[in-house]
């Protein structure tokens, strides 16, 4: 495999990163493999999520590792994704041993991105093996790309006056252990930049050329749009080469929302599905105090998303939305 580059959630040893793109529309999945099995925890913040296999990451139940986390667009029938990441674990021999088979665990997390094109392409079980086939140890691209290709953000005004969305990735070394994160922010609300707690993303003006700044809108009384349920949500991998349960992992994935915190405003709505996993490879050997890596886990969260949004390019095509980028407006 490609050594890791900096500052991406491949510094964590343990885990590969692969995207698959559907060149048809804007959508995709991306996986984060982890053949060697790894320690899990999932947090869902958003009252709209679309998941798999996240009740069996309570540490009151059995498995105590997984072999992939899937995060993929098409709302609900991305999940489907995951049947192809098990099945390229499971022709390599990867996953919990179960009487003569062995049966890989893939948790899943999906986000909502029908609004661009047609809605009957979105990631199926081939994408998610494609997905697999892609994944490396290189950094991975950012932007609108994989889980990130038909992102979209600010749209607590409306889709016609939202922007475009992606994926991102950060990490951290501090005292020896690493941790990352990977976020596709997909949110109904604004991209904060947390030094300056200023909109860089998210909803516009009525003319289109500026940011509206929702939350100011807000307060000055400017109603959202009608509610439609489940049309956002951002969803992301925390992950370090750290010792942990599955309850200090779960943890490390609560404390990593305080980053979504700093960086969406507003987050956890009820039209988002925000969920993020947490993995631990142990690949580092070393134990590791929990608040730390929750505080470490919420900073890389915040750098991912701020990233994501930076890296995604617009959407000007004919029939679709128009979703302007950062760029466009600077």
């Amino acid at each position: 495999m490609n050594a890791p580059a900096a500052d991406s959630i491949v510094d964590v040893a343990g885990l590969s990163v692969g995207h698959f793109t559907d060149a048809r529309r804007p959508t995709g999945c991306t996986v984060v493999l982890t053949p060697e099995g790894a320690t899990c925890g999932v947090d869902v913040r958003g009252a709209a999520p679309g998941t798999r296999e996240t009740e069996l990451l309570s540490p009151l139940n059995t498995v105590e590792q997984v072999h992939a986390v899937l995060l993929a667009g098409g709302s609900a029938f991305g999940l489907d994704a995951a049947g192809g990441v098990m099945r390229w674990l499971e022709e390599r021999g990867i996953g919990v041993k179960v009487g003569p088979a062995r049966v890989p665990i893939v948790p899943a997390a999906i986000l909502f991105d029908l609004w661009v094109g047609d809605a009957r392409i979105r990631p199926d079980a081939q994408a998610g093996y494609a997905a697999c086939e892609a994944a490396s140890r290189a950094m991975p691209a950012q932007g609108n790309v994989g889980a990130g290709a038909g992102a979209s953000l600010g749209k607590l005004f409306g889709i016609g006056r939202a922007m475009r969305g992606g994926i991102g990735s950060a990490s951290v070394t501090v005292a020896g252990i690493t941790v990352g994160a990977l976020v596709a922010v997909n949110a109904l609300g604004d991209v904060i930049d947390p030094a300056s707690g200023r909109p860089v993303a998210g909803a516009r003006t009525a003319d289109g050329t500026r940011l509206l700044g929702t939350m100011d809108a807000l307060l000055r009384g400017e109603l959202p749009a009608p509610f439609q349920p489940s049309q956002a949500t951002t969803i992301g991998v925390i992950a370090t080469d750290a010792r942990l349960t599955k309850a200090q992992a779960s943890k490390v994935a609560q404390m990593a929302h305080d980053g979504l915190a700093r960086s969406i405003n507003p987050v956890h709505t009820m039209g988002d599905g925000d969920t993020l996993f947490a993995l631990a490879t142990g690949a580092s050997g070393r134990e590791a105090n929990v608040t730390l890596l929750g505080a470490l886990a919420a900073e890389v969260t915040a750098r991912a998303v701020l990233r994501a949004v930076r890296a995604a390019r617009s959407l000007d095509q004919p029939g679709l939305p128009l979703l302007p980028s950062v760029s466009d407006l600077a």
